[in-house]
């Protein structure tokens, strides 16, 4: 397993890299700020190390991409820069990001925009539940509510990109239980699982046809947690922490095994939020 850095040293590894880039350019800082899409007072802060954060993962992208450098180099995960070349091991495990250290993640959807995501949810997608779902399933995360509240809303937001294709596939039973109030929802009150159920046909009719929920029965297909950053990567979500595999076969045989969980779907994307409203209704 990877080491955690420390979120001071990872944001003075950054600034090195940055420094570097800079003097590489030959350009002055407000040339080079304006290459990558920041002000020159941002830059300056950067440089200056007034700020432990890292920046926005689109930012760390932009730079990357105009000054051809791998984000691993950027972020002084690895010493190789070339963009193509295999700068991770075919299966890491890394930390699951707390409130102080989600670059990782959204470095992942920020590289793979403009490819297919394919999500299997531990529970309910992410981006659409509804805040006091979120709340409910909370005490199990070591964020706080506000920044996995901060986190549905920026995924909602990047699901609105017109360049945006997102697949997401999970058990019809998790809602019909949700609907009942069984299994997992048991201590949910009823009129929380009636608004998120009304919560979910909402946004999926609005977000169709960028995003598209499929539905397959639990009882005959089973599927561990786990997302698929367009070729790149696929994250599998065992806890505390993410089984990350690289390899091209690896992502290629989980691509395989979702797209056969959308083939057995019981319930077809563009019929899902019909059936959520019939199931809230009770018919």
């Amino acid at each position: 397993m990877n080491a955690p850095i420390d979120k001071r040293d990872a944001a003075r590894l950054f600034r090195e890299r940055l420094e570097e880039l800079l003097k590489r350019s030959g350009l002055n800082r407000s040339a080079f700020a304006a290459s990558v899409g920041v002000d020159r007072s941002a830059l300056s802060q950067l440089l200056a190390g007034e700020v432990t954060r890292l920046p926005r993962a689109e930012t760390l992208m932009r730079i990357a991409g105009v000054h051809g450098v791998s984000l691993d180099w950027l972020l002084g995960l690895s010493q190789a820069e070339d963009v193509t070349a295999a700068i991770k091991p075919a299966l890491e495990l890394e930390e699951a990001p707390d409130d102080r250290d989600e670059t990782l993640l959204d470095a992942w959807h920020g590289e793979a925009a403009g490819t297919k995501i394919r999500y299997v949810p531990k529970t309910l997608p992410d981006l659409l539940r509804t805040d006091a779902v979120i709340s409910y399933e909370s005490s199990e995360n070591k964020r706080t509510l506000v920044s996995r509240i901060d986190e549905a809303q920026d995924r909602i937001a990047y699901t609105r990109r017109p360049e945006t294709d997102m697949e997401i596939c999970m058990p019809v039973q998790r809602l019909t239980d949700l609907r009942s109030g069984t299994g997992t929802w048991a201590d949910l009150a009823e009129p929380a699982r009636l608004s998120q159920l009304d919560h979910m046909a909402a946004l999926i009719e609005d977000l169709y046809p960028s995003l598209r929920l499929y539905l397959y029965d639990g009882l005959s297909h089973y599927s561990a947690p786990y997302t698929v950053f367009g070729p790149y990567r696929v994250s599998v979500y065992i806890g505390d922490m993410y089984l990350v595999l690289n390899a091209k076969e690896a992502v290629a045989a989980m691509t395989r095994h979702f797209d056969n969980l959308i083939r057995a779907a019981a319930v077809q994307a563009h019929e899902v939020a019909d059936w959520i409203r019939d199931l809230r209704a009770g018919d």
